[in-house]
């Protein structure tokens, strides 16, 4: 049995779980998850039947791991850690992409726009284009979150800026699409694409 089951679609946040893997060097068992109906052994350890999920059969029992962001964060170890002096940039950067980025430019794409400065507070991203231009400072003369090394808050970051760049819901500044290309050129984020690239060709020829 591979270390991990991995509930994944190709179109899905998954994209990140699978990169996550394959930077982690992990051994999985995938299980592609439609949109309906979703697997009875998914739904038994995640009812929100959200991908990705993954679940570790550790030594001492099985592990449940959902939210891409957490499922980043579980696997890092070794050099896709943080050293002591990373943690604060690390914890910081990788849940704010988690929460105000994604949540403020996922608002933004369905309309909804806070419109004062109540609204503001009470929604967790406040002004995103705020939020958007502090990620890019910091990504501004550094190669990647924590500074000069990848890490795995990369991942979880990298996928937001990669995917915000190709669906025009990022700025094209020069720190973020220097930044993507650093991630791009990694040969896990490679590897990861490729599979969940072919996924996708194979279902766009069936129709």
């Amino acid at each position: 049995m591979a270390d991990f089951t991995f509930f994944t679609n190709p179109m899905s946040r998954g994209q990140i779980g699978r990169w996550a893997l394959h930077e982690a060097g992990a051994s999985y068992d995938e299980v592609t998850v439609e949109w309906h109906p979703k697997p009875a052994k998914l739904l038994a350890v995640n009812p929100l039947g959200k991908v990705p999920t993954i679940i570790h059969h550790a030594p001492d029992g099985d592990r449940t791991i959902s939210e891409a962001a957490a499922i980043c964060a579980y696997l890092a170890s070794g050099d896709l850690a943080p050293t002591a002096a990373e943690r604060a940039d690390y914890y910081r950067w990788l849940f704010f992409a988690a929460g105000p980025i994604e949540q403020g430019v996922t608002a933004r794409h369905y309309g909804y726009e806070p419109k004062d400065d109540r609204a503001r507070i009470s929604v967790g991203w406040g002004d995103i284009d705020v939020a958007l231009g502090m990620l890019d400072t910091h990504l501004a003369g550094r190669d990647f979150v924590c500074g000069d090394r990848f890490t795995m808050a990369d991942v979880y970051v990298g996928s937001q800026v990669d995917w915000g760049l190709q669906f025009k819901t990022f700025p094209e500044t020069p720190a973020f699409m220097a930044y993507a290309e650093r991630c791009r050129a990694r040969d896990a984020y490679r590897a990861a694409k490729a599979i969940d690239n072919a996924q996708i060709e194979q279902r766009m020829a069936k129709g």
